[in-house]
């Protein structure tokens, strides 16, 4: 059997996720955007999940799409490009949204290539660490292409306009350290995963109702107007007033204690 194009493995509260091409630098062709759909719903359904650390097999994170791989099969790659009625994505724009719509934060540890798809992918995480001298691009300029598996909408969110445009236009290939100076990367440091992993166990000890919703929460903010997003906040406040982990989070606070909570009940 053919090893699988993302790896998930669970344990206890979090999720360990990887791009499984090392060989091609994780480049993304039609197997790996199922894999990541795959592996996204499997974290969504699982309620003890309370983060997930999503990086890539071997030196690089992502060196873009495989455009080798995908232009073999044209049809697929058409059919691919017709959006869900439904949810309004396609299955290029789905497989890397599904990561920014998980109720759990997503932390993205990056080194080597985040290049194209993999830049995008690493903006759909809600945290990004990266190494200093990784190589990050939205490449897609380089082939007269943009951006179109949604990452348009994350980078508008991290950076002002003009240098959106700028990196978007340009295709231009700058280093971890600077997309850390840019506000790209969360942080920048030779153990990514060090980083990552600090975070994660900070997000373990809250409620994963309370982690989840603020991540719901803030997510919406840019694009929602002022009454809207202030309803938002009344909606998402009364859930966690009835949430069990609410409570558990004010016995243990009040008692001086560490909080256990119960598995994630907010989505």
């Amino acid at each position: 059997m053919s090893e699988p194009r993302v790896i998930t493995e669970i344990e206890g509260p979090l999720a360990h996720v990887r791009l499984n091409r090392p060989d091609k630098l994780n480049a993304v062709d039609l197997g790996l955007l199922d894999g990541l759909l795959e592996s996204a719903a499997q974290i969504a359904a699982d309620r003890d999940v309370r983060a997930v650390l999503l990086s890539g097999e071997g030196k690089s994170f992502c060196a873009g799409l495989d455009f080798a791989s995908v232009n073999k099969t044209p049809r697929k790659v058409l059919a691919s490009f017709i959006p869900n009625p439904l949810r309004g994505t396609n299955r290029f724009q789905q497989s890397l949204w599904a990561w920014r719509r998980l109720p759990v934060p997503v932390i993205a540890v990056t080194r080597g290539h985040v290049f194209g798809a993999g830049f995008q992918l690493a903006l759909a995480a809600d945290f990004r660490f990266t190494t200093p001298d990784a190589k990050w691009s939205i490449l897609e300029a380089k082939w007269g292409l943009v951006p179109d598996m949604s990452g348009t909408i994350p980078l508008v969110e991290q950076v002002p306009l003009d240098l959106a445009k700028r990196l978007t236009m340009t295709g231009e290939i700058f280093s971890g350290e600077q997309a850390a100076t840019w506000g790209l990367a969360t942080g920048s440091d030779v153990d990514p995963d060090k980083l990552a992993r600090e975070l994660a166990d900070q997000l373990i000890e809250r409620s994963p109702d309370s982690v989840s919703a603020s991540k719901s929460l803030l997510n919406e903010a840019a694009r929602r107007g002022l009454r809207a997003q202030l309803r938002l906040e009344r909606k998402l406040q009364l859930s966690m007033f009835r949430s069990p982990n609410t409570k558990i989070a004010r016995s243990a606070g009040t008692k001086g204690e560490a909080p256990v909570f119960g598995p994630r009940t907010f989505r």
